[in-house]
């Protein structure tokens, strides 16, 4: 059951809340008024979701949001607050904020974006321990290999990150922004963030690529994104029962 926790100080807000999210199915939530008793609550026990105030008694909510993220890095942060104004929307997306939502507001949009929220984190989520085989290269998540025709490919750490990220999330399309969210930790600001992506998406392509400039493997998709897949002439190979594949094998062979 997620676990949800709400740092604002007035009490009638903190209510709505509680309210909403339980009536919705949120059985676990917790309040704190102050942003130092929200860390200090965070450090005993995780959240996966955190509702933030940033006009807080002691703190602001930009140094609470700075300091969940730092102990538990895969939190959701909602700043849920009266500043409406851009600089103050860019610098919580620039703390690690995931969401923004203005005051006043409907409870059950809030809600809603929590569950959005929850579904993102698993979407984005990368099992450990796994090596995934692309038959022509293999990714060891593990530790930290990349493995092309059987040869060891030095890849830099946030290169590495970029492709076990989308090796373990085969078939799927990520946004730059996603993809950008799920391996800088962060919010996208700029176009010359979503263009780091880019970047280095051409860059494994020069890796893992017999053709960079036509692959078959780290494909783009026209206005979603990015997919890692296995060509359709090796999924298939894949799927024959093993006396096919050795006949397909000795025939391609004559």
């Amino acid at each position: 059951m997620p676990r949800v926790l709400i740092v604002e100080d007035e009490p009638l807000v903190v209510d709505v809340l509680e309210t909403a999210l339980r009536r919705e199915g949120f059985a676990n939530v917790v309040s704190a008024q102050r942003g130092r008793q929200a860390i200090a609550r965070s450090a005993r026990e995780p959240f996966d979701v955190a509702i933030l105030d940033i006009s807080l008694a002691d703190i602001s909510g930009f140094e609470v949001a700075v300091a969940l993220r730092k102990q538990n890095p895969d939190i959701a942060i909602l700043f849920l607050t009266a500043r409406k104004s851009l600089a103050d929307k860019l610098m919580g997306f620039g703390v690690g904020g995931d969401d923004y939502v203005t005051k006043p507001f409907n409870p059950l949009e809030v809600v809603a974006r929590v569950r959005a929220l929850l579904r993102r984190g698993n979407a984005l989520a990368r099992p450990a321990n796994r090596t995934y085989d692309f038959g022509r290269f293999q990714v060891h998540a593990d530790q930290g290999r990349l493995v092309v025709e059987g040869r060891d490919v030095p890849v830099p750490a946030r290169e590495f990150k970029l492709l076990a990220f989308l090796a373990s999330h085969r078939d799927t399309v990520f946004s730059a922004t996603d993809i950008y969210k799920a391996v800088w930790g962060e919010e996208p600001i700029s176009s010359a963030d979503q263009n780091t992506v880019s970047v280095h998406i051409y860059r494994l392509r020069n890796r893992i690529e017999r053709e960079p400039s036509h692959p078959e493997y780290l494909v783009g998709i026209h206005g979603l994104g990015y997919k890692l897949v296995r060509p359709i002439s090796l999924a298939a190979e894949a799927n024959q029962p093993p006396r096919s594949r050795a006949h397909h094998q000795r025939s391609a062979a004559r």
